[in-house]
Formats: C-alpha cells, sequence, structure tokens
C-alpha cells in the first residue's frame, strides 16, 4: 500500500531483458534504506527489490507489467519516480494507492501557468475506468486531484514543489504515463454496474 506521495527520484542505470522479463537497476538517495523482497513503487508500478550493489538496487518487471505499464518504455538515464510502502501507522498524505496501474495514458497538453502547471491526458475510455472533478488519481505514482474530468480525459494542476520534485518536470506532450484509477471509486463503479 502507498500514498503517492514520492520520496525521491531514481536514475535507471541499466536495462536487461531476460526472455520476457526486464531487469531495472537504478540509483538514488535511499538505496542505502532499502532491503532485498522489499516492494516500491517505480512510477506508481509496485516492484520488489531483487539486488543491492553499492548505491544500485534492481527489480524486474515480468511481461505482464510490460504490456499495462509505462516501464517498458524507459531508457538508461531516465528518472523514475519513486515511494516506498507506507508504514501502517504514518499519516496517509496522499491518498489510498495500491502500486497496481490500471492503464496508461497520453499527455495531451502541458501548460506554464506562471507559477504553477496545467497538464491534461488522454485515456482508452472503453476499459471503464473514471475520474470525478476534485477525486483523486495517481500519475505515474504521483497521488494528485483531477481539476477537469471529461469521459476518456482529464487534467491536473501542479504545484512548484511536485514539478521540482517528480518526474513532472521532464513530462512532454505525447509521452505515455501510468494511471492507478481511485481504488474507492473503482469499487462503487464495479457495484452500481451488478
Amino acid at each position: 500500500m502507498f500514498t503517492g506521495i514520492i520520496e525521491s527520484a531514481a536514475k535507471v542505470v541499466l536495462l536487461k531483458k531476460d526472455n520476457t522479463n526486464l531487469h531495472m537497476s537504478l540509483s538514488c538517495d535511499l538505496t542505502q534504506e532499502l532491503k532485498i523482497d522489499q516492494s516500491v513503487a517505480h512510477n506508481g508500478v509496485c516492484l520488489t527489490v531483487v539486488a543491492i550493489d553499492g548505491n544500485q538496487y534492481t527489480v524486474t518487471a515480468i511481461e505482464e507489467t510490460l504490456n499495462k505499464t509505462n516501464i517498458g518504455t524507459l531508457k538508461e538515464g531516465d528518472i523514475v519516480n519513486i515511494e516506498r510502502a507506507m508504514k501502517m501507522n504514518a499519516r496517509l498524505d496522499g491518498h489510498i494507492v495500491q502500486g497496481h496501474v490500471d492503464q496508461t495514458a497520453i499527455c495531451t497538453e502541458a501548460i506554464d501557468n506562471d507559477g504553477s502547471w496545467i497538464f491534461s491526458f488522454e485515456y482508452d475510455s472503453k476499459l471503464n475506468n473514471v475520474t470525478i472533478e476534485k477525486g483523486s488519481i495517481c500519475i505515474n505514482g504521483v497521488s494528485l486531484t483531477v481539476v477537469d474530468s471529461k469521459v476518456n480525459s482529464f487534467s491536473v494542476a501542479i504545484i512548484p514543489y511536485t514539478y521540482e520534485h517528480t518526474g513532472f518536470k521532464t513530462l512532454s506532450v505525447g509521452d505515455k504515463i501510468n494511471l492507478e484509477f481511485d481504488v474507492i471509486g473503482k469499487y462503487v463503479k464495479r457495484l452500481m454496474s451488478l
């Protein structure tokens, strides 16, 4: 379980294909605090630490993960938002995030709003995920509030701190991002369709 409050940025230092799997080695300032078998969200994708070597650690993404997220599009040198699993006795500063990406979306607009930024995204509505204005959404692991909600698109407003401390500062129009929709909203939508 995660909160969507990003702890650090990790740099992809090595990508290694192994049959249908992808081993991804990263470096970040939290490496020394990680343990093998620990769950860490990478751009909102829950992956298990399988090796630690100095200031680098390695996680493995299987074919299912590569097919449903943007992990397979990463390149060496890319920056990834990371968050360790939450402690059950800690504040929930973001919202309930499982680290299970529902689908991807494409950034359709990035507007510098003179002190903040507005990012817009379009996703495939046939997968039956929904957003609501002022509802929660997790984009590449970052817990955010929906500003403008439509059937297959939405926008979010980014404050300077979030822009500077996450991958939003490198996000461009056309980039593929990971989406995890609000877990409570998903259950309500499912119950309403029965």
